[in-house]
């Protein structure tokens, strides 16, 4: 059930990233710049809302590259925990499962930025092939601990069942 069900979020995920990068260079900007132009209000109410416009615009135009990035790297890191919960029912924890999955979301971010070369307005980058793998090996890395922590937590008790003990007559 958990391979299914991952495996149709893994196709929905791909439906948005092929979304994204299907944009031209004009509208991807655009996205980008509005989405770090609603960070910078929400920072600017946090802290009071003392910043002018042209301030918060020049904020807007400064986090818009990293925040484009930071998108990168959460997109593959979802893809890297859906891809490994998609395959562990089938294959033991371990090295071999973990370079699986990291050269699927290699494959995948490499395909994604072949296509961007034939969007007007974009280009392919190797730097964001990487960048996007890390991601996906942080999703990796995400899953080992979780499961590191649920087997403490289940040799703890917790989640266990307790036996109970027969009563002697």
């Amino acid at each position: 059930m958990v391979t299914i069900v991952a495996a149709l979020l893994l196709f929905f995920l791909y439906s948005i990233i092929f979304s994204f990068s299907d944009q031209n260079g004009e509208q991807s900007g655009g996205l980008s710049y509005r989405i770090s132009e609603r960070c910078v209000e929400i920072v600017n109410t946090l802290v009071g809302g003392q910043w002018t416009q042209g301030m918060m615009d020049d904020l807007a135009a400064y986090w818009e590259h990293p925040i484009r990035k930071l998108a990168h790297l959460f997109e593959y890191a979802c893809m890297g925990v859906l891809v490994y919960s998609m395959w562990r029912p089938w294959w033991e924890r371990g090295r071999r499962l973990y370079l699986l999955v990291i050269v699927w979301v290699f494959t995948s971010a490499a395909g994604d930025e072949l296509h961007q070369l034939f969007i007007p307005g974009r280009y392919g980058s190797f730097l964001d092939v990487l960048l996007d793998t890390v991601g996906g090996a942080c999703g990796v890395l995400f899953c080992v601990m979780m499961e590191r922590i649920g087997m403490k937590l289940y040799r703890c008790g917790i989640g266990r069942k307790k036996k109970r003990k027969a009563k002697m007559r």
